[in-house]
């Protein structure tokens, strides 16, 4: 009989912690929903006490979904438990995930403690967190570079007291492979809760080394019964552990016996729409959800696919949800084709909503020859602005060579109308400063890039910008097929989110 492997999706919690992926809570319970329907085990909902949105979206998200158990994350503060059991009074299945650091680093320079304190600290923790919820989680932060001996007592304290996971998070993404296997294998052998069954251990490594993967691997191979992981493999700095990378290792190496419950046909519709939601493109060479991951250009490996795919496939693309047989979207498809596009993509919309995307579908498809994956997805979520207090009414603006670029725009805010022109260095400058005429704040532009969906010249472009407003950095994201517009609508979406 397989071992069962649980997986621990932390997208919401760890992954959303990257700059300018942020998400409000409608489109924390969309992807919430979708993790339910992929399989995992365990969603890690947020944590609560960090801010009334975190909170709230852990709550919300515990009434959408049935089955996966709802984790909240908290240190070891019984204020953040507190907090944490209000945030998970929803859920069916719920779990506080506590904990604290336990490298010398750490509780040097981070707690000014001892290792004797540093222990009790986390008894305490997770006896409190026992009082409420049946289900405890203990993270032994920058376990990584905590010595074995040490790491041992601190995991057989918190299983004593009653932790039904332990997890040994690789924080800075600093193990080898053979020594994150090596720790999970000494902690195995040397803490008898976890020969005993009272509790399992989980991964959670990080990818500053590009190892997040491997390490988790040989963390399971050596005894982890449960990984943490985020679609994408987004997290903060180079991110965490891919979800789909580990899952399909386990699939295509049947040998090493260990199941999961991911339903693998949906792998890439929850990319793409964790990469549209998020604003994050996934890079083309990714690993299984990658544009170019069952791409073949070499004429070697062309002429060795043509003549038996698995010369150079370890997998069926469609084990993984990508459709080959794709429908080419023109000026001439209907809301059918578009919906089915959308709904390969992730995104399941109907009503008024699909013919409002359908409308701004025709507009563009009159622009462009063919109409691209990313496009729809950008139009699919293009409707995000229409709860913005400031809207774009219309830009137009005069550039060229020898000449100063003058702008004039339109801007409806709480349903006024407002108008200003300026002129500056270059179209985007201009129209920049004409918004900035309008909305009369201090406000510094940080970051500007510019991020082309393909090479044709009549394809969308996406701009992501960050803005400094009162001591905060903001950031937006606009989309069109007109570069100036775009900048303008990813300046205007950093407005609305001015608190």
């Amino acid at each position: 009989m397989s071992d069962r492997l649980f997986i621990f999706d932390t997208t919401l919690r760890d992954g959303e912690q990257v700059p300018g992926c942020q998400l409000n809570t409608i489109e924390k319970i969309q992807v919430a929903r979708q993790l339910e329907m992929l399989g995992v085990d365990v969603i890690e909902a947020g944590f609560p006490i960090s801010s009334p949105g975190d909170f709230n979206s852990v709550i919300e998200i515990s009434k959408a979904v049935t089955w996966p158990t709802i984790c909240a994350l908290t240190r070891a503060v019984e204020k953040d438990i507190n907090v944490a059991v209000d945030a998970l009074q929803y859920a069916k299945h719920k779990r506080i995930h506590t904990g604290i650091g336990t490298s010398d680093s750490h509780i040097k320079y981070k707690f000014n403690s001892t290792r004797e304190e540093i222990i009790e600290r986390a008894v305490a923790a997770v006896k409190y967190a026992k009082r409420f919820v049946e289900d405890v989680e203990f993270y032994a932060e920058d376990a990584g570079r905590t010595d074995n001996e040490y790491l041992a007592r601190v995991v057989d304290a918190v299983v004593k007291a009653g932790a039904t996971v332990v997890n040994i998070p690789d924080t800075t993404g600093f193990r080898l492979p053979m020594e994150y296997g090596e720790k999970i294998k000494y902690l195995m052998e040397h803490v008898d809760g976890l020969s005993a069954g009272k509790a399992i251990l989980s991964t959670h490594c990080h990818n500053d080394l590009g190892m997040a993967t491997a390490n988790t691997l040989s963390g399971v191979i050596n005894g982890a019964r449960q990984v943490e992981v985020t679609i994408n493999g987004i997290g903060e700095r180079a991110g965490n552990t891919s979800l789909e990378e580990v899952v399909m290792a386990l699939k295509t190496h049947p040998y090493l016996d260990i199941d999961t419950n991911i339903n693998t046909t949906k792998i890439y519709p929850t990319s793409r729409m964790v990469s549209s939601l998020m604003n994050m493109p996934v890079q083309p060479n990714k690993a299984i959800v990658g544009k170019n991951a069952f791409a073949h250009s070499s004429g070697i490996h062309q002429d060795g696919v043509l003549k038996n795919v698995g010369t150079y496939e370890i997998m069926d693309p469609k084990e993984v949800g990508i459709d080959d047989n794709s429908i080419v979207l023109t000026a001439r498809s209907g809301r059918a084709a578009l919906k089915h596009r959308l709904h390969v993509n992730g995104v399941d919309i109907d009503g008024e909503k699909l013919d409002k995307v359908y409308e701004e579908f025709l507009a563009l498809a009159d622009k462009k020859k063919e109409v691209t994956d990313d496009d729809v997805l950008v139009l699919a979520g293009a409707n995000r602005a229409e709860t913005h207090s400031v809207k774009l009414d219309y830009l137009q603006v005069t550039t060229g060579k020898g000449v100063r670029s003058v702008a004039s725009i339109g801007l409806a805010i709480a349903n006024e109308h407002f108008e200003a022109a300026a002129s500056g260095n270059g179209p985007v400058d201009a129209a920049i400063k004409a918004l900035k005429t309008i909305i009369k704040r201090e406000m510094t532009l940080k970051e500007f890039t510019i991020q082309a969906i393909s090479k044709g010249s009549d394809d969308m472009g996406k701009v992501h910008m960050q803005v400094e407003y009162n001591g905060s950095v903001y950031y937006g994201f606009g989309a069109n097929t007109d570069i100036v517009t775009a900048s303008v609508e990813a300046y205007i979406d950093c407005i609305n989110k001015f608190r």
